[in-house]
């Protein structure tokens, strides 16, 4: 890999990560396009930048995380908490037992585009004022209860499949349980933070011995190249959901899926 290419998958990673496009996918079509040879390391560098993402929706939200820690034996901050780690479970264990069989049979372009497509048309499903049920019990994150919150994490267990999002599925499948789109989005962000953290943890460990001199400095710029993005990314989305629905996300991950499949007929 050269600077260049650290940059931009840096770029689409930090881009992707928040929004209901898909990172995963986003990431799988750039190191197929800029013809980077796949290898141990490409997806080492994948983990590394993910924690980039990760650690600007941690500073972004820190005065939320440290008063939840401080205050951990007040309800409020115990029931957010443990809403948090509930929603986590099923994705964590989904991961642990079967991410190897969803990399052998999905992590491909082709994959990544028709799911991409299907995403987008359950995104206009969904996301319409008239399917807009809203539990007037939910009001923000602190409000989710931990049914709420399992139905959540069980709906994250689709992000196995590149071309899902995570965040899409999150944000969307809380939505379709009467979460209003801002709190569900909140939610996603603090969901994003164990996952992703806890399996990039896991993965660095296994794929330690690769992390040489040489290297890290791919690694440091592309994780920050990807904090820098992200922490944009997030500051915008926020203000972009508080008065738009998903529906322009849902038709660029149509027309993008569309356009890949038209592309990858002539490459394949």
């Amino acid at each position: 890999m050269n600077y260049l290419e650290v940059i931009i998958l840096g770029i689409i990673e930090g881009l992707t990560e928040f929004l209901p496009i898909s990172s995963t996918g986003h990431l799988i079509l750039g190191v197929k396009f800029l013809g980077i040879e796949q290898s141990i390391f490409i997806e080492l560098f994948e983990i590394f930048i993910q924690l980039g993402a990760i650690f600007a929706v941690v500073l972004l939200r820190w005065n939320k995380i440290q008063t939840t820690i401080l205050n951990i034996s007040k309800p409020q901050s115990k029931k957010f908490a443990l809403s948090v780690i509930i929603a986590t479970v099923p994705a964590a264990l989904a991961g642990l037992f079967f991410a190897k069989w969803f990399k052998a049979y999905f992590f491909n372009p082709w994959s990544v585009s028709i799911t991409l497509i299907i995403g987008g048309i359950i995104i206009l499903l969904v996301d319409r004022p008239s399917k807009h049920n809203l539990n007037n019990n939910i009001k923000d994150v602190d409000d989710i209860d931990n049914v709420t919150a399992l139905k959540i994490g069980l709906m994250q267990c689709l992000a196995l499949i590149p071309g899902t999002s995570r965040s899409g599925a999150t944000i969307i499948g809380a939505m379709i349980l009467g979460v209003p789109r801002v709190t569900a989005t909140e939610f996603s962000f603090f969901l994003a933070i164990p996952i992703i953290f806890g399996a990039s943890l896991h993965d660095l460990y296994k794929s330690r011995h690769l992390l040489t001199l040489d290297s890290i400095y791919l690694l440091m710029l592309g994780s920050f190249i990807s904090f820098i993005t992200a922490w944009l990314c997030i500051k915008w989305l926020i203000k972009y959901v508080s008065s738009h629905n998903f529906v322009n996300f849902a038709w660029y991950r149509i027309i993008f899926g569309i356009i890949l499949l038209l592309t990858l007929k002539f490459i394949y």
